[in-house]
């Protein structure tokens, strides 16, 4: 976004953007996996309070990574064409007022985390030094998506936990196979979705020196992409199976696998716009909730 001199941005539009709050796609991928958990978990029946809790605390955490993320990246950003706009890397904002911010949304996950069962906040406690270190790993770490892969799983756990998980609970009865084929499949459906993302950022990746698994799988990343998508979809059939979800649940499943299948022909494709990517990680919200809705109507039928 580009102000004239005499019309500067307000500080608050700032603030809005380096939450990336103008961008809620990034919002809605995290709170999906949460929703298909509190979904499942209850057999399509939530309660309405807890839900608002969930998508509250992931609305508060995603915010608090994304300034954390911009305060260790200040330095890298600018020279990413994507990200050389962000408040931080344009130095519209100082870090001062971006450590207060993820502060801020640091301390508003905490307090909604207060209203969650013991095993719960302390998954929520848990996922902290994984969204704290995630943009870490890029500097070190091969394939910096399986980091955030972990960290977008901890909304599985936090989220069926909630509901599953009592005071005297251990994890294991709580947290049965069917919370772990779930949470598979979510970490796998970001490793693709996310990959995808990193693909647009390849040429700045490579001349900057920063790891990325879109660099890593090299030639097969396309091919990387289509295994971790296929991984997904053989999570979710065996979750359908051991939760004997409705036809509803297998209809999304398989326009789901029909998606992932069409964005694997797409990134196969020797020539690719740029755009394409951007396009096909907005699509992975869209089949997200597709899934959702399957989950929903699939446990009442």
């Amino acid at each position: 976004m580009s102000l004239s001199p005499e019309r500067p941005e307000p500080i608050w539009l700032t603030i809005f953007r380096l939450l990336r709050w103008d961008k809620p796609e990034g919002r809605l991928i995290l709170m999906l996996p949460a929703l298909w958990a509190i979904v499942l978990a209850t057999r399509g029946l939530p309660p309405l309070r807890l839900v608002g809790v969930i998508v509250l605390g992931t609305l508060a955490t995603s915010a608090a990574g994304c300034v954390v993320n911009d305060l260790w990246d200040r330095d890298i950003d600018p020279k990413v064409q994507r990200t050389r706009n962000r408040p931080l890397a344009a130095r519209s904002l100082s870090v001062k007022v971006g450590l207060v911010v993820a502060l801020i949304a640091f301390g508003c996950a905490w307090g909604l985390s207060l209203y969650l069962n013991p095993l719960t906040f302390w998954l929520c406690v848990a996922a902290v030094p994984i969204i704290v270190v995630y943009p870490l790993a890029k500097r070190i770490f091969p394939v910096p998506q399986l980091v955030l892969a972990l960290a977008w799983g901890f909304a599985v756990l936090i989220s069926w936990s909630a509901v599953s998980c009592n005071a005297t609970a251990a994890p294991t009865p709580c947290l049965g196979v069917a919370t772990w084929l779930l949470w598979g499949a979510t970490v796998l459906w970001t490793l693709g979705f996310d990959i995808v993302y990193a693909m647009s950022d390849r040429d700045d990746d490579r001349r900057i020196g920063i790891q990325s698994g879109a660099l890593f799988f090299g030639a097969y990343v396309s091919h990387a992409v289509g295994i971790f998508y296929a991984g997904t979809v053989l999570c979710l059939m065996q979750l359908g199976i051991v939760m004997s979800l409705g036809l509803a649940f297998w209809f999304a499943l398989a326009i789901a696998a029909l998606l992932w299948a069409w964005q694997y022909y797409r990134l196969c494709q020797k020539t690719i716009p740029h755009r394409t990517y951007a396009q096909l990680f907005r699509q992975n919200v869209a089949i997200g909730f597709v899934l959702l809705v399957g989950m929903l109507l699939g446990t009442r039928g």
